[in-house]
This record gives C-alpha cells, structure tokens and sequence, in this order.
C-alpha cells in the first residue's frame, strides 16, 4: 500500500488530499509511505479502494459497490494469457516505468515474468512470439534493475534476454537487446565493449527488416563509446550516421521496442558533444532534448536537464545552471530512479566548487533539504554502499 500511496502521489495526488481520503494523519501517511508501516486493517484497504475507485480485486477485495457487475465469460477473457496481452502488459510497464521509475516497478516485471509468461515457453499450444515476450519483458527487466542501482544485475537480464530474442527468430529483437548491452556498457565506464555491442547490433539490423529508430540508437551508442575513448572523427561520423536515419527515413513501428525519438537523439547528442569537449553543440542538444521531452516523462526529463546543468557549468554560465537545478528540485521526491539520485548527488559535487557564488550557495542548501525527503521516501530502494551507508 505503500507503493500505491507513493504512485497516487507521482500522479498529482497530494499528500494531505489522500491522507483525508483514508482518514489517517500525514504523518502516518508518510510511515506506509517509506515502509516504516504496514496498511493491516481490511477497513483501510476498503477505504483506500473506494476513495480512489481501485477495483476490489487489486487489493484482495470483493467487488466494490460502485464497480460494474461483470460476467463469467469476462472474467475468463480476463484471467486469459495470449500473446497480445503481453504487448498490453510491455505497454502498462513502460507508461508506468516513465512516470515512477524502475524501482517501483522491478518486482512486478519479474513476477509478471515467472507467472504469466515462463510457463508457456514450455508449453507447445504456445506461440513461437512467447519467446520475443520473454525477451522484451526480460530487456525490461533489466533496465529497471539498472535504474534501481543494480548494474551486474542488469548485465544479467540482458545476456539472458539475448538467446531469447534468438529463439523468437527476430532479429530486430535481437539488435534492440545488443542495444541495451551496450548501453549499459557505458554507463558502466567499458567502452570497448559498448562499441563491440552496437557494431554487433548495427550487423543485425543490416539483415533485418529496416527499422530506422532502432539503426539510430546503435550509431548513438557507438558514438558515445568513441567519444568516451577520444576517437573524435568516428565519433561525429557515427553521430552524423545517426542523425539521418531518423530524420531521413520514415518512422516504422516494432512492437516490441521501446521508442528511441528524437527528444532521445538531442539528449544522447549533448552527452558526446560534451565528451568531445564541443560545449556550444552539446548545449544547444540539451536545450533540444528538455525542449522536446514530454512532462510525463519525468525521469527522462530530469536527466535531460542534469546533462543541462553539466554542460551550463562546463562553460561558465552558473546562473543559467543554477536556473535548471531549481526545475530539478521539482522533480517528484518518490520517483524511483537511483540512477537519478546519482546523477543529482554528482550535480552537487560539480557545484560545491562554486559554493562561493551566492545563487549556487543558496541551491545548494535547497539541495540537501530535499535530498534528506527524497532518501527518507527511497529507503526501500537505495542498495547500500560499500561503507554501509546509503549510496
């Protein structure tokens, strides 16, 4: 309940509106909040479900006065797990993913996993899709893990999503997985690998069906790479590379992809123009990147806007740094992305130099008033230091 209480909050629910709802203080509120409580009394989940018309059956309920009678046969449709249910399940995952975070929503991708989707890998009534299902949903998985702090076990899901996508016989898939790989490459600082993972990539797609999106991502990936490792003329190729496929081509869905769009290419863009060290480029791509990112994709758009930062402080421009820190502190307290949490503790860093400057002293203090909220309301995602504190 908890989590419920937390993702109500991220939706525009304030805390006192939904503390009156239920009839419970604020304070307690916050306890469910960051774990320190447990909702036990069937009273309460009654209350909650009705306050916030959640079908009874999602919280162990009967069904609720005000819910629709429905049929046998629907509830049969409903209990039933074909093939297009798992694109509706990918869908609900990644809207939600968008919003919350993956630390939220890692347990129920892997229980979704195990429960609705392994079984049929070995059942021959199934089809041959369950496989790319399995593959799509364990990529996810794997970026959740990932967003959460577990980067080894993110390494994980993606070598196990590989063979999946392979058994699908799609290798647009299968690309779209090597994508992933790499990108977790270079968030782990292993830039020879990055490049190796969308070179192999970039050779699937070249047998596949055409799917520029997909095309653009692997040359930002290898990009990056290069730029990390200071090779600057294929570096700007493959960014040129990238850059038209996705404006020259028309855009060609693949069911199970997530989008790479260009508020993504502007975003990726900035990173290697910045490690090419061409600051005036990278920040118009940042500009780009917040200019283009929808409001409802509040984790994207917060790390849009800490690439923002870095690169205002990297050319001087402290007042418009700070500008952007304060959007930051708009960001929702509950979203759980530890990758998030990282970055903005590495903002602080870049800036504490600076602490001199008055308008940076004063957003840092506003920094750390919320940084001690957000831990509080994170606590149950936070993996711990090597020291043993909180990361």
């Amino acid at each position: 309940m908890g989590l419920v209480f937390r993702m109500l909050n991220v939706r525009g629910i304030s805390t006192r509106r939904i503390a009156a709802a239920v009839d419970i203080t604020q304070g307690r509120l916050y306890d469910y909040m960051n774990g320190k409580s447990r909702v036990e009394r069937l009273s309460l989940f009654e209350q909650i479900a009705d306050a916030f018309h959640i079908p009874g059956h999602l919280l162990g309920l009967a069904r609720r006065s005000w819910e629709p009678v429905t049929t046998t046969a629907e509830h049969e449709r409903a209990d039933a797990p074909p093939d297009g249910d798992d694109l509706e399940a990918i869908d609900h995952f990644r809207s939600a993913d968008r919003l919350t975070g993956g630390g939220r929503l890692y347990g129920a991708v892997v229980r979704h996993l195990s429960d609705r989707v392994a079984p049929r890998l070995v059942d021959i009534a199934s089809s041959p899709q369950v496989f790319a299902a399995a593959a799509a949903l364990t990529e996810m998985a794997g970026w959740m893990a990932h967003d959460s702090g577990h980067d080894d076990r993110a390494a994980r899901h993606f070598a196990r999503a590989c063979p999946l996508a392979r058994a699908s016989g799609d290798l647009t898939l299968v690309a779209h997985v090597a994508a992933s790989t790499s990108h977790l490459a270079l968030e782990t600082a292993d830039a020879a690998g990055a490049v190796a993972w969308a070179r192999t990539g970039l050779g699937l797609v070249a047998r596949g069906p055409r799917v520029p999106a997909l095309t653009a991502r692997l040359h930002t990936m290898q990009a990056r790479a290069l730029a990390v490792a200071s090779q600057r003329i294929p570096a700007s190729h493959a960014l040129e590379a990238a850059h038209q496929e996705l404006q020259a081509r028309p855009a060609v869905d693949h069911p199970w992809l997530s989008p790479f769009d260009l508020a993504a290419l502007a975003g990726e863009s900035a990173l290697i123009l910045r490690d090419l060290g061409q600051y005036d480029e990278a920040l118009t791509y940042a500009e780009q990147a917040v200019a283009l990112r929808q409001a409802g994709r509040t984790r994207s758009l917060a790390l849009s806007r800490i690439s923002l930062v870095e690169i205002h402080v990297r050319r001087g421009d402290l007042d418009a740094a700070v500008s952007v820190c304060h959007d930051l502190l708009g960001t929702s307290p509950t979203l759980g992305s530890v990758r998030v949490v990282r970055q903005l503790d590495g903002l602080r860093r870049l800036l504490e130099p600076h602490r001199g400057y008055r308008s940076v002293r004063e957003y840092l203090v506003r920094f750390d008033d919320a940084r001690r909220v957000r831990m509080l309301l994170l606590a149950d995602l936070i993996p711990p230091s090597p020291g043993g504190t909180t990361a």
